[in-house]
């Protein structure tokens, strides 16, 4: 939980009771005390059973663009938050009742929260890229690269895959993912990778033509100081080829450092992204007249289901 806004929460402690309220109510879920996936799970089934049960009066949530939605059993889903067919880690999600496949809101910290506000902070202090601790922020980049931008979906994330958040102005716009050095490339082989790999790299829509692409791949680079080789995941998007060119075309020092790689990264799957630049290998996006880069628009490797 922010720092700040628990300081808050101990300099009200004892007051009244709508003081404290108010105050909560000013929070977002990744402002709140963390929750386990235990906790997650047996909070949204309790909500179920209550919804089932029809032992409460229907509710409706009111969505940011003012819509209303029923709040009842048949306009609810569970959604599996991670890739390794966990069932325990889910959370009870509320539909359109027109469109099962847009979710509006997700049951967390015993009420329901839209989509919109999962992705908020009122901490002041979280900004900028930060890295992903809490069940909560992974649940943002779920959100993010799976519900938000419909558009680009990815496949959904291992549950302890290190990555960073980017936030700004009070909202997560952002995030991308890393394959450490020695983690496993699948579950079958039992390869490892031999260098630290960016594998995915997702801008929300509104955001992007910013430069945030630009900024979370000198992030990466930055982050191994003592590496010697750095690789990003095979296929490159378009705009991702992009980022890479305005970025060696900055950091000559990092033309002969990062490559192109399939797992494991061994020298037979890697190639050189600066020299495939050159060579016209990939299929960039244009710069406009004044040489600034169209913003990146969703991933490296991780590719949609």
């Amino acid at each position: 939980m922010c720092v700040e806004l628990s300081l808050m929460m101990k300099r009200e402690k004892g007051t009244d009771t709508n003081t404290s309220y108010d105050i909560q109510e000013a929070m977002f879920p990744v402002d709140l005390p963390p929750v386990d996936e235990t906790d997650l799970r047996s909070a949204s089934e309790s909500c179920f059973l209550s919804l089932e049960s029809g032992s409460h009066q229907y509710q409706f949530l009111e969505t940011p663009d003012s819509t209303k939605v029923k709040i009842s059993s048949s306009n609810v889903q569970w959604l599996q938050l991670f890739e390794d067919n966990q069932s325990e880690c889910s959370i009870l999600a509320l539909h359109a009742p027109y469109n099962p496949t847009q979710v509006v809101a997700l049951y967390l910290a015993g009420r329901w929260w839209s989509v919109d506000h999962v992705t908020r902070t009122s901490c002041k202090t979280r900004t900028d890229l930060l890295p992903v601790q809490s069940l909560v922020e992974r649940l943002i980049m779920f959100l993010l690269s799976r519900v938000l931008d419909t558009e680009a979906i990815f496949s959904r994330h291992p549950r302890t895959e290190r990555a960073k958040l980017l936030w700004l102005d009070g909202q997560a716009v952002g995030f991308y993912t890393v394959k450490n050095k020695g983690s496993l490339c699948d579950d079958w082989s039992g390869r490892c990778y031999i260098l630290p790999v960016l594998d995915s790299v997702l801008v929300r829509k509104n955001w992007r033509r910013r430069g945030l692409g630009l900024k979370m791949l000198a992030d990466f680079c930055s982050s191994f100081p003592s590496e010697e080789a750095l690789g990003v995941s095979v296929p490159l998007s378009a705009s991702m080829a992009a980022v890479c060119r305005r970025f060696l075309q900055m950091h000559e020092d990092h033309r002969e450092r990062l490559y192109e790689v399939e797992a494991p990264g061994g020298w037979a799957q890697r190639r050189n992204i600066w020299l495939n630049i050159q060579l016209s290998r990939y299929s960039l996006l244009d710069l406009d007249h004044q040489g600034q880069h169209h913003e990146v628009e969703k991933d490296s490797g991780r590719s949609p289901d």
